[in-house]
C-alpha cells in the first residue's frame, strides 16, 4: 500500500511526463555522434564540460579516430591537442586511450552492452554507461546527471546524498517506456526554464506544481498570458512611435517659425 506522499509524487510524475512531451514531442541526444563508439566518446569528453564545447571538438576528432583502433593508433600528443579546448585534456586522453585500449583487446573492437561491461572501460562511471545503454542500445537505463539531480531534488525526488538513490525513485515514479526521451526531456527543461543559478521557483511550472494541475490548463493560461502580454508591448510601442513622431513635428514647426521671422 502507498503513501500519501508517493501517491502525490506519482501524480506529479504523470503531470511531469505529460507537460514534457508537449513542450518536447521530439529530442535527440544532445551529442553529436553516428555510432556507439563515437557516442562513448563523446560522453567521456562531455565530463565537466558542455555538450556544445564538445560537439565543436568531436568533428575533428572522429575524422581521425572513429573507432577504438583508429584512436588507439592515433598519437597521444595528438588526440591531447585535439580534445585540449574541452578541458582536462590530459586526464581525458590518458582515459580515451586505455578506453580504446580495452575495447581492442578485451572486446574485439566493439563497445560491450552490459552496464558490468562497460564499466569495466576506462573512464567510463555508471551515468556514462546508462547513457550509452540506453541512447546507443535502446536499454532500460536513466542516466542521472548533476542537472537531473538538481531537478529530482528541487521536485521532491531525488536524494541529496546518492545519486543512485535518486535513479532508482526516477525508475520507480516513472514508467521504463518513457526513461529514454524523459532523460533528455528534463536536461532541456532544467536549461530552459529551472537554472541552477537565478532560479524563480514561482516562474517554474514544476517547482510551483500542486495536485490537481493540468498540463493543458497550464499552457491556455501560459498562451492567453502571452497574447496579453504581446497585446501590451505592441500598445506600448505604439504610444512610443507616436511620442517620437509629434516630438519630431514639433521641432520642424520650431525650425519653420524661426526661419520666417527671420525674414
Amino acid at each position: 500500500m502507498t503513501s500519501t506522499n508517493e501517491n502525490i509524487l506519482f501524480e506529479k510524475a504523470t503531470f511531469i511526463r505529460k507537460y514534457l512531451d508537449i513542450l518536447y514531442p521530439n529530442i535527440d541526444c544532445f551529442l553529436n555522434h553516428n555510432n556507439p563508439f563515437t557516442l562513448l566518446v563523446a560522453v567521456v569528453l562531455s565530463a565537466q564540460t558542455t555538450d556544445k564545447v564538445v560537439n565543436k571538438v568531436t568533428p575533428q576528432l572522429f575524422k581521425v579516430a572513429s573507432s577504438p583502433n583508429d584512436l588507439l593508433e592515433l598519437p597521444e600528443a595528438k588526440l591531447r591537442k585535439i580534445i585540449e579546448p574541452i578541458g582536462l585534456a590530459t586526464r581525458k586522453t590518458k582515459a580515451l586511450k586505455g578506453l580504446a585500449e580495452k575495447l581492442c583487446y578485451d572486446f574485439k573492437g566493439v563497445v560491450p552492452q552490459t552496464f558490468e561491461e562497460l564499466e569495466s572501460l576506462p573512464g567510463v562511471g555508471h551515468k556514462t554507461a546508462s547513457v550509452v545503454m540506453s541512447q546507443a542500445f535502446g536499454k532500460p537505463a536513466f542516466p542521472v546527471d548533476t542537472h537531473i539531480q538538481r531537478l529530482a531534488c528541487r521536485w521532491g525526488f531525488g536524494n541529496e546524498k546518492s545519486v543512485r538513490t535518486t535513479e532508482e525513485n526516477l525508475k520507480y515514479y516513472f514508467p521504463q517506456e518513457c526513461w529514454l526521451k524523459l532523460h533528455l526531456q528534463l536536461i532541456q527543461y532544467g536549461r530552459d526554464y529551472c537554472p541552477a543559478q537565478r532560479h524563480v521557483s514561482k516562474d517554474c511550472v514544476i517547482c510551483s506544481w500542486k495536485p490537481g494541475m493540468e498540463p493543458s490548463n497550464i499552457l491556455l493560461r501560459k498562451q492567453k498570458q502571452f497574447v496579453e502580454d504581446d497585446v501590451v508591448s505592441n500598445k506600448l510601442e505604439k504610444k512610443k512611435i507616436r511620442t517620437r513622431s509629434s516630438e519630431d513635428t514639433g521641432t520642424s514647426k520650431y525650425h519653420l517659425r524661426s526661419n520666417s521671422s527671420k525674414r
